[in-house]
Protein backbone atom coordinates (compact mmCIF):
# COMPACT_ATOMS: atom_id res chain seq x y z
CA UNK A 1 0.00 0.00 0.00
CA UNK A 2 1.71 3.25 -1.10
CA UNK A 3 0.79 6.45 1.13
CA UNK A 4 2.04 10.05 0.65
CA UNK A 5 1.64 12.42 2.63
CA UNK A 6 2.16 16.34 2.40
CA UNK A 7 3.45 19.03 4.93
CA UNK A 8 4.41 22.99 4.79
CA UNK A 9 1.51 24.75 3.97
CA UNK A 10 0.53 27.69 5.21
CA UNK A 11 -0.42 31.51 5.70
CA UNK A 12 2.35 33.58 3.74
CA UNK A 13 1.87 37.00 2.44
CA UNK A 14 2.65 37.58 -1.11
CA UNK A 15 6.15 37.80 -1.86
CA UNK A 16 7.22 34.91 0.19
CA UNK A 17 8.44 31.67 0.44
CA UNK A 18 7.38 27.97 1.44
CA UNK A 19 8.61 24.93 1.08
CA UNK A 20 6.21 21.86 0.97
CA UNK A 21 7.50 18.19 1.57
CA UNK A 22 5.55 14.84 0.74
CA UNK A 23 6.97 11.56 2.14
CA UNK A 24 6.52 8.50 0.52
CA UNK A 25 6.05 4.95 1.92
CA UNK A 26 4.70 1.10 0.66
CA UNK A 27 5.92 1.73 -2.58
CA UNK A 28 9.24 2.04 -4.90
CA UNK A 29 9.90 5.48 -4.54
CA UNK A 30 13.14 5.75 -7.11
CA UNK A 31 10.54 4.21 -9.80
CA UNK A 32 8.32 6.99 -9.71
CA UNK A 33 7.41 10.02 -11.38
CA UNK A 34 6.90 12.76 -8.54
CA UNK A 35 4.18 15.22 -9.26
CA UNK A 36 2.17 18.10 -7.69
CA UNK A 37 -0.83 19.29 -8.54
CA UNK A 38 -2.94 22.32 -6.86
CA UNK A 39 -6.52 23.24 -6.62
CA UNK A 40 -8.53 26.24 -6.04
CA UNK A 41 -12.18 26.83 -4.71
CA UNK A 42 -14.40 26.40 -7.76
CA UNK A 43 -11.19 25.59 -10.29
CA UNK A 44 -10.26 21.94 -12.04
CA UNK A 45 -7.19 20.63 -10.39
CA UNK A 46 -4.04 21.86 -12.37
CA UNK A 47 -0.59 20.61 -12.72
CA UNK A 48 2.22 22.31 -11.37
CA UNK A 49 5.62 20.49 -11.53
CA UNK A 50 6.70 16.92 -12.25
CA UNK A 51 10.07 15.39 -11.62
CA UNK A 52 11.23 12.17 -13.48
CA UNK A 53 14.41 10.30 -11.71
CA UNK A 54 14.99 8.17 -14.42
CA UNK A 55 16.44 10.94 -17.02
CA UNK A 56 16.81 13.42 -13.95
CA UNK A 57 14.43 16.28 -15.73
CA UNK A 58 12.08 18.57 -13.96
CA UNK A 59 8.92 20.16 -15.63
CA UNK A 60 6.75 23.07 -14.52
CA UNK A 61 3.64 25.01 -15.64
CA UNK A 62 4.35 28.24 -17.07
CA UNK A 63 3.09 30.36 -14.56
CA UNK A 64 5.29 29.13 -11.84
CA UNK A 65 8.80 28.71 -13.85
CA UNK A 66 11.46 30.63 -12.60
CA UNK A 67 9.25 30.85 -9.13
CA UNK A 68 9.09 26.93 -8.12
CA UNK A 69 11.45 24.02 -7.63
CA UNK A 70 10.59 20.38 -7.53
CA UNK A 71 13.42 18.19 -5.86
CA UNK A 72 13.85 15.02 -4.56
CA UNK A 73 15.68 13.17 -1.89
CA UNK A 74 15.55 9.53 -2.42
CA UNK A 75 17.68 8.58 0.74
CA UNK A 76 14.62 9.95 2.26
CA UNK A 77 11.77 8.88 -0.09
CA UNK A 78 10.68 12.38 0.21
CA UNK A 79 9.79 15.36 -2.65
CA UNK A 80 9.77 18.88 -2.78
CA UNK A 81 7.78 22.08 -3.85
CA UNK A 82 10.16 25.42 -2.75
CA UNK A 83 7.85 28.42 -3.66
CA UNK A 84 9.01 31.74 -3.85
CA UNK A 85 7.96 35.27 -4.75
CA UNK A 86 4.12 33.67 -4.02
CA UNK A 87 1.36 35.62 -5.31
CA UNK A 88 -2.70 35.47 -4.27
CA UNK A 89 -3.03 33.46 -7.16
CA UNK A 90 -0.90 30.70 -5.79
CA UNK A 91 -3.39 30.32 -3.12
CA UNK A 92 -5.09 26.27 -3.40
CA UNK A 93 -4.79 23.10 -2.26
CA UNK A 94 -1.50 21.12 -3.21
CA UNK A 95 -1.38 18.10 -3.95
CA UNK A 96 1.55 15.42 -4.22
CA UNK A 97 1.26 12.02 -6.57
CA UNK A 98 2.91 9.54 -7.42
CA UNK A 99 3.07 7.93 -10.75
CA UNK A 100 3.96 4.17 -11.23
CA UNK A 101 5.36 4.74 -15.03
CA UNK A 102 8.02 6.39 -17.44
CA UNK A 103 7.45 9.29 -19.21
CA UNK A 104 6.14 13.16 -17.97
CA UNK A 105 2.33 13.49 -16.24
CA UNK A 106 0.50 16.04 -16.50
CA UNK A 107 -3.03 14.95 -16.35
CA UNK A 108 -4.83 14.22 -12.76
CA UNK A 109 -5.56 10.69 -14.14
CA UNK A 110 -2.11 10.14 -15.39
CA UNK A 111 -1.15 9.51 -11.34
CA UNK A 112 -2.25 6.43 -8.98
CA UNK A 113 -1.39 7.80 -5.32
CA UNK A 114 -1.74 11.03 -3.69
CA UNK A 115 -1.71 12.70 -1.21
CA UNK A 116 -4.26 14.46 1.07
CA UNK A 117 -3.29 17.79 0.42
CA UNK A 118 -1.99 21.02 1.86
CA UNK A 119 -3.37 24.17 2.46
CA UNK A 120 -1.51 27.55 1.03
CA UNK A 121 -2.82 30.67 1.48
CA UNK A 122 -1.18 34.13 0.16
CA UNK A 123 -2.31 36.94 0.96
CA UNK A 124 -2.28 40.07 -0.63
Amino acid sequence: QVQLVESGGRLVQAGGSLRLACVVSGGSFTTYVMGWFRQAPGKEREFVAASVWSDGNRYYLDSVKGRFTISRDNAKNTVYLQMNSLKPEDTAVYYCAARNAYGLGQRTYEYQYWGQGTQVTVSS
